[in-house]
């Protein structure tokens, strides 16, 4: 008829511990790249920016 006793604050520790893990495993996903993946990506930018700015007509530095 009883049930288990749960201690509250060791309850709470665990279920901190494996929210901060998710989270953890979320940002490992989002922004774990490494310094060549940024590097490629950031050339891979800037090489469209400059071919789309060859096909501007005005290259004045008002527009």
């Amino acid at each position: 008829m009883s049930a288990d006793v749960v201690n509250l604050r060791q309850f709470r520790k665990v279920k901190a511990r494996s929210e901060k893990e998710r989270q953890a495993e979320q940002n490992r996903l989002t922004f774990g790249r490494s310094k060549a993946e940024k590097n490629l990506t950031d050339a891979l930018n800037a090489k469209a920016e400059k071919t789309l700015d060859q096909g501007r007509l005005g290259h004045s530095e008002d527009e």
